[in-house]
């Protein structure tokens, strides 16, 4: 079907009140995949999780962004870094999950560093050649946002943040910083990236996909677009009149803002929910055109919540979780096809962000030179 850049730049390119959605081999070439991967990935930064999931020093996890095997911990000094999980010596890595460890030892040649990255002991290294001071782990851009942990794995990365003020405008009332994890489980779906931040960002699909675990309190026919800009986009699923408050959240708090969940995503891969009391949030690890690895973590503002009503949470989010991921997996298989062509695109209010999500990318990729990559 042609050259896929342009493509996209074609479909940005079409009137705003006539948008379409991009064809099949979009979410479904290897190529694609590849191209996106050393760029648009490669550059982008990326959530890993929330700060409170390691909150005492020693405290660590593990992810792979893309090919990148990281560390993530919290410092003697109590500050956060983003290691290489990769030992100097051979490569092997250093720390598997997630856990507390005083110092990462090699399992190979016993090769220890720091919390730091600092090499600090490397049994019977006695070559001139050897100098434990360029043996440092790499330390990867990291920055904090309302609480969430971002990497970005360009040596040269664009600044973080500054183009999504309307965003913390949004999210300032809900004291999003202060929300404390409940919950954070990962595993892997078999679709594109790509599908499910639209597929997250779109209220078009919730009345149908969750008629049971949403429909209630979201319904489709109350989805509102809300603020977007460089790099985000968001909407307002808003709930019917009748329906009680699902907790009071932060004192200052509006009414309205009581009787919605807010969502957002931060491109290219972060997509999140967030509501007065509870704070969801979908970090999604791109592995092939057709696999990804995601971690989704609840939390939920100091104690509004009881155990119980978040334990009924989190079942329900596993449910609207298992909902989405079954249907873009058999998506994932039907966007093969040859008859996967671009199609219309609903109006602002359900489809905008789908849109706004197009447009950043089409805009990401136009910077990454002349239109010779990524063909079908």
């Amino acid at each position: 079907m042609g050259d896929l850049r342009t493509v996209l730049q074609e479909m940005a390119a079409l009137p705003a009140d006539r948008p379409m959605g991009m064809p099949g081999a979009f979410y479904t070439s290897a190529q694609q995949f590849e191209w996106e991967k050393s760029t648009v990935l490669r550059k982008g930064w990326h959530c890993l999780g929330r700060t409170d999931e390691i909150p005492e020093p020693g405290d660590f996890f593990t992810v792979q962004l893309l090919d990148e095997p990281l560390i993530v911990v919290r410092g003697d000094d109590d500050q956060i870094r983003i290691l290489a999980n990769v030992c100097r010596h051979r490569g092997m890595p250093l720390a598997e999950g997630r856990g507390t460890a005083k110092r990462f030892v090699c399992s190979y040649h016993a090769w220890m560093y720091g919390r730091d990255g600092t090499l600090l002991r490397a049994a019977r290294m006695n070559n001139a050649g050897f100098d434990s001071k360029n043996c440092r782990l790499h330390g990867h851009n990291m920055q904090i946002w309302q609480g969430f942990i971002y990497c970005n794995l360009d040596a040269e990365a664009a600044p973080f943040g500054p183009e999504a003020t309307a965003l913390d405008t949004m999210l300032t009332p809900y004291e999003t910083d202060k929300f404390r994890v409940v919950h954070v489980a990962e595993e892997n779906w078999h679709t594109n990236w790509k599908c499910l931040v639209e597929n997250f960002m779109e209220g078009y699909h919730l009345s149908v996909v969750h008629p049971q675990t949403l429909h209630e309190y979201t319904p489709t026919g109350l989805a509102t677009k809300s603020v977007s800009g460089p790099g985000f986009t968001s909407y307002w699923a808003n709930y019917p009149d009748n329906i009680p408050s699902r907790g009071q959240g932060a004192p200052g708090l509006s009414a309205a803002q009581r009787q919605r969940s807010s969502l957002f995503a931060r491109f290219p891969t972060q997509v999140a929910s967030q509501a007065a009391s509870l704070l969801v949030s979908i970090s999604i690890f791109p592995l092939a055109a057709d696999l990804i690895r995601v971690k989704w973590t609840m939390s939920v503002y100091g104690d509004d919540l009881e155990d119980e009503t978040i334990q009924s949470r989190i079942k329900l989010w596993e449910e609207v979780n298992r909902e989405d991921r079954e249907k873009l997996e058999k998506m994932q298989v039907a966007l093969k096809s040859q008859h996967a062509a671009a199609g219309p695109l609903a109006s602002e209010d359900y489809e905008g962000t789908v849109r706004d999500f197009q447009l950043w990318l089409a805009e990401q990729d136009a910077s990454f030179g002349p239109q010779t990559q990524a063909a079908e």
